[in-house]
């Protein structure tokens, strides 16, 4: 027993959702999960394959990015979710994947533009899209430069109205209060990307909707007097 078992637990159960939500291929992605009061989070180990992993498995760093407990070698992006986690304080679960409509526009230096409600029910805004990196940050600590643009590009942005980012030429990274949430997020992110995507093929002028309309899908779903689905259990 270690009294990481809940995260890890969390952890890994994120972690296989993604193949299964159709948003990873081969072992691309990775999904990590925060113990704030800890000061720690457990992530998926690099390049073992999703049908193989186990709670056990998953790879304990503290928030200098220090291997508290685990065997293996964690993802080759947490020094990414780490610094996503100092940066973001409401984030409790880091996902990337490299999912194929998001990543497009990713690869296209394109943001995902918001045209429709299904976008605004979890963004209340585009997705952005940052810079490419400079060649000495490719060089010099790449991982943890790769969070350091997504953190640039947040500095006038709200990071829990617009969970989710592209990394140009890379892909999204998504955050959310627990790693199923997170997973179900980067789940209508690549669903959004598709919408866009078809949209701006038979329209490239597609109009953007009206604030109103934008917050009203938002705020029903996430504002303090949120109406959609069951109430929590008291």
């Amino acid at each position: 027993m270690s009294r990481f078992d809940a995260i890890r637990e969390e952890c890994c159960a994120a972690n296989a959702a993604l193949p299964a939500a159709g948003l990873v291929d081969l072992t691309f992605g990775n999904v990590s999960v925060c113990d704030r009061e800890a000061g720690v989070f457990a992530i998926k180990p690099s390049g073992v394959s999703y049908d193989k992993l186990t709670p056990a498995d998953m790879v304990i760093v503290d928030m200098d990015g220090k291997v508290v407990e685990g065997a293996l070698r964690p993802s080759s992006d947490t020094p990414t979710h780490r610094r996503l986690f100092l940066a973001f304080a409401h984030a409790r679960s880091v996902v990337h994947t490299h999912s194929r409509h998001a990543v497009s526009f990713a690869q296209a230096g394109r943001e995902i533009p918001l045209l429709g409600t299904t976008h605004a029910d979890y963004f209340r805004g585009a997705v952005p899209v940052t810079r490419a990196l400079a060649a000495k940050e490719i060089e010099s600590d790449y991982e943890w430069e790769t969070g350091n643009v997504i953190v640039e590009r947040f500095s006038s942005l709200d990071p829990s109205g617009i969970p989710a980012v592209l990394v140009r030429n890379h892909g999204p990274f998504v955050w959310g209060p627990s790693g199923e949430k997170a997973v179900e997020t980067a789940t209508a992110l690549e669903i959004i990307a598709q919408m866009a995507l078809h949209a701006l093929q038979l329209e490239p002028s597609a109009p953007h909707p009206a604030t109103e309309l934008i917050d009203k899908h938002f705020l029903r779903k996430h504002g303090p007097s949120a109406y959609y689905g069951q109430p929590s259990p008291a």
